[in-house]
């Protein structure tokens, strides 16, 4: 692929949610193999194969002093009722021009915003380099993680991932008008924009890579079934 420059990326593990389906926890603290789901996030995107974002944050809407104590920026939603995803992708991007300045930030800023879950602590290693090839080949708006998925009657499809993105930060105003409009639901918004579906399919890929952990039953599965 193309080189491209890692530092040129901010990366937000998105940790905003309410928890609901776990009982209203703060699931990005729920522990997996002894430390928490959204520190597991972190760490893989410091780990990326083309090297780490320039900028890696948490967006959270409690326990900041507890997400802070890892050395991230913690930045909470500006929409206040734990809006979605796409309130932390709108706070992500606001910082991100502010941080451009800074000095992790390549010369021309944070050309990239990379968003993550927190309840999906085993995301592609290579996850960032090939959402780049592909953003960069296609000459896309916003590049989004697509999984393998086995429906009811057992054919397989690609599923996408849409809160597995890479987007030009460039897109801060149209995102900030979808949301002033009562728009809340990812696809809804990616769709007005050119996106490209990345799949991650190939036979050296994690089957569980974009297995979220929604419930406590789904994080005993994770627990139960060691990363390769």
């Amino acid at each position: 692929m193309p080189n491209f420059d890692p530092k040129s990326v901010c990366a937000v593990v998105l940790a905003g949610g309410m928890g609901s389906r776990m009982g209203g926890v703060d699931k990005g603290l729920q522990l997996l193999a002894g430390q928490p789901l959204a520190r597991h996030c972190v760490q893989r995107l410091q780990a990326q194969s083309g090297g780490a974002p320039g900028l890696i944050a948490i967006n959270a809407n409690r326990n900041a002093e507890v997400y802070a104590a890892w050395g991230c920026p913690v930045w909470a939603d500006d929409i206040d009722g734990f809006a979605g995803p796409l309130a932390g992708f709108q706070t992500a991007l606001q910082h991100c021009a502010g941080a451009s300045a800074s000095a992790t930030a390549a010369p021309e800023g944070y050309r990239y915003l990379l968003t993550v879950a927190c309840d999906t602590p085993r995301f592609p290693l290579d996850l960032l380099a090939r959402l780049m090839q592909a953003l960069e080949r296609e000459g896309a708006d916003i590049a989004v993680a697509g999984a393998p998925e086995q429906g009811p009657g057992g054919a397989w499809s690609l599923r996408a991932q849409p809160v597995f993105c890479l987007l030009r930060t460039s897109l801060a105003g149209s995102l900030n008008a979808f949301l002033t409009a009562g728009g809340r639901k990812v696809d809804a918004w990616t769709g007005q924009h050119r996106t490209v579906t990345v799949a991650f399919d190939q036979p050296q890929d994690d089957a569980l890579a974009f297995f979220n952990a929604n419930t406590l039953d789904e994080l005993g599965r994770l627990e139960a079934s060691p990363a390769p």
